[in-house]
């Protein structure tokens, strides 16, 4: 077949130094040209660059072409792929829902803690619940490192939750184990859940209307799933105040948000009777999860 040719002599290597070109003359990162030619060419990262010797196909150029034509254009280079990498998991992500960040990857590890510290002596299943899910990172992250977990995922978008099923879909048999429900933070939750939760973790919106943010996230990613209300912290306060009813004793809830949030957030959450609340960092070691724990 004519698409599957050779380009004639030319290799991936000639194509990623032209690619690398282009890339830094947008002042984009230029790691992110060898990205696009790895995508392209379906070349392993791993390999060590051997397969960057392989002749360019006419469907791999096509399929560069494509994707250096929309990150130049400003596509966030993780929906120009239609996925990226969150901790062990590949996602399916697209405009429909947030980019999987490494700071929320940290939070997931802060999550695993609570959960390891839940699970001590326990031989029934922990149940989780991850509000406002998205793509489904954190959730389904947890269920995949955690073999007893019994984990809950919801979203009030439709839309989102339909990346979050495909994910699902793609999970294995830890997919047994999750379940995803649509609405708005607890009112998704199955009422058979209240006061049975062993741990609560969200990345909610935490974006103040009048904050300043990159046009790469302005004008790609779903603007509800940044921005909450003028102050960014409403669906923050919804998620600390309504946590005591939906935990067991003991139980914890997790978290992110912005650094500058977390005095007051830790205010309220010890104001609606949680206890042992404390900040958490990103891997930059900013203040980024918020964990408050149920008394026992």
């Amino acid at each position: 077949m004519a698409e599957e040719g050779n380009l004639g002599t030319v290799a991936w290597r000639e194509v990623l130094a032209e690619t690398t070109a282009r890339i830094d003359e947008a002042g984009l990162p230029t790691v992110e040209a060898r990205w696009i030619v790895e995508e392209a060419g379906g070349l392993d990262p791993a390999d060590e660059g051997s397969g960057l010797d392989d002749l360019v196909t006419e469907r791999g150029m096509f399929r560069h072409d494509e994707l250096l034509r929309r990150r130049l254009a400003g596509e966030p280079l993780q929906y120009v792929f239609g996925h990226w990498s969150f901790r062990t998991l590949d996602l399916m992500v697209d405009q429909r829902v947030l980019i999987p960040r490494p700071e929320t990857e940290a939070v997931v590890g802060h999550a695993l803690d609570e959960f390891d510290r839940v699970a001590t002596g326990r031989s029934d299943g922990v149940r989780v619940a991850d509000l406002g899910t998205g793509s489904g990172a954190i959730g389904l992250s947890i269920a995949v490192e955690r073999a007893v977990a019994r984990v809950v995922c919801t979203d009030r978008s439709p839309e989102a939750l339909a990346v979050a099923r495909a994910n699902l879909a793609g999970l294995g048999r830890p997919a047994r184990r999750v379940t995803l429900e649509e609405g708005s933070w607890f009112d998704a939750l199955p009422g058979e859940l209240r006061g049975r939760l062993d741990l609560l973790v969200s990345n909610p919106p935490y974006v103040g209307a009048g904050e300043l943010l990159p046009s790469e996230v302005v004008d790609w990613e779903p603007h509800a799933a940044l921005v909450p209300g003028t102050e960014g912290t409403e669906d923050l306060d919804l998620l600390v105040d309504g946590a005591p009813a939906w935990l067991v004793p003991g139980g914890a809830l997790v978290l992110e948000l912005d650094p500058r949030q977390v005095d007051r957030l830790a205010q309220r959450a010890v104001a609606v009777g949680l206890v042992d609340v404390e900040a958490r960092p990103d891997l930059g070691g900013r203040d980024r999860a918020l964990v408050a724990r149920m008394p026992g």
